[in-house]
């Protein structure tokens, strides 16, 4: 153990073991997690050639190899919970992305959740055994976020009981779907649906893409890779283009909307259950960016404690570069947004699975708000931590850019969330609807609840009919309740100015979209400033459930530094709306420089709460035992390069150019 670190751990003033509890959910899930961790891990069948010194179809074999073995082993041990499934495929594929990806999280979701019960006995068990291999066929070439745009049709025909589907255009042909160039067999399709003369929008369809048995494309199905990206080099994100494919009636997901064999269409209860599978699968990316962030986070604070460098006192030894406060503050803000994310994380799959469970007993009520919070929530968490991942690599200063460290893997894995599931400007613009809607409802006297009840208090609040306040609130920066309620006000003012923004357009005659594009900056905003009170606000709400005192201690520490950070960084947005004092932002700065020096002694051992295995974070930088340099050397050597002492390039091209002399 190196001795920088080992100290750094002993400096600890909690117990790591009880906060890895409190992110686990219980001792028991801790228990259970390193089981299976242990079961993976120590596995041979999936001891794995190292990825960076592998081509992309090598890459690609690598991980359908070891998709397959993670399904026979899950079936060997019994492993049918989600939640254990889950950490089992992050062992087998540590964080990685895999070619079953979307099967596993998209099509078989979908099907628990728009399937009849007659299309679960048909499609489920063949989908969950792997005789059916799917994938999510919803974004197209042309376009992706914007839902409505998308150009697949599927046409119902009453004569046969068929839906014709077609890629009418060079830009309807999807794009993008992992798993679907080479691995699936049956695509969910999302299509336009028409039937008797009219379309009803987007519906879900299940579609047979390969032979079962020969696994070659079937007629009118043109599928394929889509080649290289930025990262995902494991999967093969496809394109598909439908030439009059036909499917019978039934293919299509029936659960809530219905197509019935004369052509007649039944709407389902909300238009918004089409998009469950999206709102899932945003919601598990709030917890993702939690993951990603604190796995960047511990590499660079585990490395900032053993690289030593300059001189902070002349002549005196090089110190930790975590001494430096420069270092704490790139570092120990982003620290604190990994903890701050995984509790919204936590929240948002359990609202998610309450709201799911409403909706199975035919309530749709509190659908809009999940939605809204889902679309939002993504942005906000995916933005920060990735910004946040690239921060800590160039804190790991030239070493950071290598991929020994993980940092680059770690980056181009997440930055894609950005984009997926919903591009996050629009995002934001989604929930911004809901907001505005909401602001409205309030202003006539409804009264709201959940997340934005807050907007029934900022009616009764204001005094002026301006939003800016007369004067600044009373508020104590080093009261967390204090802060909360100051992000609740900034949150309430910058909904109100954006929806007058759009009230002021319409007085000039600016039809409803124009006025809406010409707010669409004082939208985002107020999205933006909602995301931010709805997370500092679950942090504050976190810490009455934590018990022992010196976790307890340290994790104020951490969520007193996200807010204050907030507040800095948004320091124009407070000041505008004289919710706080010049004097108080800067000594808003002041506190934060205590803070880090705080956090200083327990920055390690906040980290190790994590329980990142050094097999899954897959760092030289950022290992357990601080040994950093030994086995940066050691990775250097075992590069293919390095297989011979001299390349055959030196004989095939440099040495001829010697005779010519």
């Amino acid at each position: 153990m190196n001795p920088d670190i080992l100290k750094e751990r002993k400096s600890a003033t909690f117990d790591v073991g009880i906060l890895t509890n409190i992110l686990d959910g219980g001792p028991e899930k801790t228990r259970r997690r390193r089981e299976i961790e242990s079961m993976v891990l120590s596995d041979p069948d999936f001891k794995e050639e190292n990825p960076n010194f592998l081509s992309r179809s090598e890459r690609y074999d690598q991980a359908v190899r070891k998709s397959a073995c993670m399904i026979q082993k899950l079936r060997e041990y019994g492993i049918a919970d989600p939640e254990e499934i889950y950490h089992y495929k992050n062992c087998v594929h540590p964080d990685r992305p895999e070619p079953l990806d979307l099967h596993l999280g998209m099509f078989l979701p979908t099907l628990l959740n728009q399937a009849t019960p007659e299309q679960m006995d048909r499609y489920f068990m063949p989908a969950w055994n792997l005789e059916i291999i799917g994938t999510y066929a919803q974004t197209e070439m042309g376009h992706g976020t914007h839902l409505r745009g998308l150009e697949t049709t599927a046409t119902y025909d009453p004569a046969t009981q068929e839906f014709v589907l077609n890629s009418p255009t060079i830009s309807s042909i999807k794009w993008w779907p992992g798993g679907l160039g080479k691995t699936s067999n049956h695509a969910i399709v999302l299509a336009q649906l028409y039937t008797i003369g009219k379309c009803h929008g987007l519906h879900a369809f299940i579609v047979p893409l390969r032979d079962m048995k020969t696994h070659v494309p079937l007629p009118g199905i043109v599928v394929g890779d889509i080649g290289p990206k930025f990262g995902f080099n494991e999967v093969d994100n496809g394109y598909l283009k439908l030439e009059n494919i036909r499917i019978p009636r039934d293919n299509m997901l029936m659960k809530f909307a219905k197509v019935e064999p004369d052509g007649t269409y039944v709407k389902p209860p909300s238009a918004k259950l089409t998009y469950g599978t999206m709102v899932f699968i945003r919601s598990m990316i709030v917890g993702e960016s939690s993951r990603a962030l604190s796995k960047a986070c511990t590499i660079a604070i585990r490395y900032s404690s053993v690289r030593h460098q300059s001189e902070i006192r002349p002549g005196e030894p090089e110190p930790q570069i975590l001494d430096y406060q420069t270092q704490q503050y790139k570092l120990f803000p982003l620290l604190a947004t990994a903890y701050a994310f995984h509790f919204v994380g936590q929240y948002m799959k359990e609202t998610y699975h309450r709201i799911t469970g409403d909706i199975n007993d035919g309530d749709f009520s509190e659908l809009p708000e999940l939605h809204a919070l889902s679309a939002g929530l993504k942005a906000f968490t995916t933005w920060e931590a990735n910004s946040g991942i690239e921060v800590c690599r160039m804190s790991c200063g030239g070493h950071g850019y290598s991929c020994s460290s993980a940092l680059p893997d770690i980056y181009v894995q997440f930055t894609p969330t950005c984009t997926y599931e919903g591009e996050n400007t629009v995002m934001m613009l989604q929930t911004a609807r809901y907001l505005v809607k909401s602001y409205r409802q309030a202003k006539a006297g409804q009264q709201l609840s959940g997340i934005v009840s807050y907007l029934n208090e900022a009616q009764h609040r204001r005094v002026q009919p301006q939003p800016v306040a007369a004067r600044p609130t009373v508020v104590d920066i080093n009261d967390l309740a204090s802060l909360v309620e100051v992000y609740k006000l900034r949150a309430a003012i910058l909904v109100e100015l954006a929806a007058k923004s759009i009230q002021q357009e319409l007085q000039r005659r600016r039809s409803q979209e124009d006025a809406w594009n010409n707010s669409a900056i004082d939208l985002v905003r107020a999205s933006d400033a909602h995301c931010h009170y709805v997370v500092v606000k679950l942090f504050a709400d976190k810490l009455r459930n934590i018990s022992d005192t010196g976790v307890h201690s340290v994790m104020s520490t951490l969520a007193l530094l996200y807010a204050l950070q907030g507040v800095t960084k948004n320091s124009g947005d407070f000041l505008q709306a004289g919710l706080l004092s010049v004097p108080q932002v800067l000594q808003s700065s002041v506190r934060i420089k205590e803070l880090l020096s705080q956090l200083r002694p327990n920055a390690v051992a906040l980290v190790d709460a994590f329980d990142h295995n050094d097999k899954k974070l897959n760092s030289v930088l950022g290992r357990y035992d601080g040994n950093v340099y030994e086995h940066m050397f050691e990775w250097a050597r075992s590069s293919p390069l390095n297989a011979t002492e001299v390349h055959e390039s030196f004989y095939k091209y440099l040495k001829p150019l010697r005779s010519k002399l």
